[in-house]
């Protein structure tokens, strides 16, 4: 499947916001924590536009995804493909493009994923590994693979 990303702008926030629930609803359900106010405010407070990509899939939208600095590291966050797109790979493709860029800077990418959810199976088949939790989130982090060429 052939991707490419489009820079987010504050102007695309209700898109990206409804894209947030339609995604995350049912994982914040089985945990008993689908609120939208909550939601929302959580989106206003994280959401960083700059640092933000559109993922677009035949001049549709097809997801978004942040990754961006956040102490010495990168911070993935806002992750998240339209239910017509899951399952064909592209999280894959989109998440491998990530990590070659976080490989060529070095940089460490963390992130969090809500306990219970089925994107902590994803993360860990992509390298990352859990480096704690709390009462709501598990938290990842992947080392960059260090080029051996000369």
């Amino acid at each position: 499947m052939h991707f490419h990303f489009s820079p987010a702008h504050q102007s695309d926030f209700d898109r990206l916001f409804a894209l947030r629930l339609l995604t995350m609803r049912e994982s914040l359900e089985r945990i008993g924590r689908f609120d939208p106010q909550r939601a929302l405010e959580r989106f206003q407070n994280s959401l960083r536009p700059q640092h933000t990509r559109l993922i677009i899939v035949k001049d549709q939208l097809a997801g978004c995804v942040a990754l961006g600095p956040h102490e010495d590291d990168w911070l993935l966050e806002h992750y998240y493909i339209t239910p017509q797109f899951q399952g064909h790979g592209l999280g894959s493709l989109v998440l491998s493009s990530l990590m070659i860029q976080a490989d060529q800077a070095q940089k460490i990418i963390t992130l969090s994923v809500l306990q219970q959810s089925d994107a902590a199976r994803f993360y860990e088949r992509h390298g990352f590994h859990k480096t704690g939790e709390d009462e709501w989130d598990i938290y990842y982090a992947r080392m960059p693979v260090i080029s051996r060429e000369s």
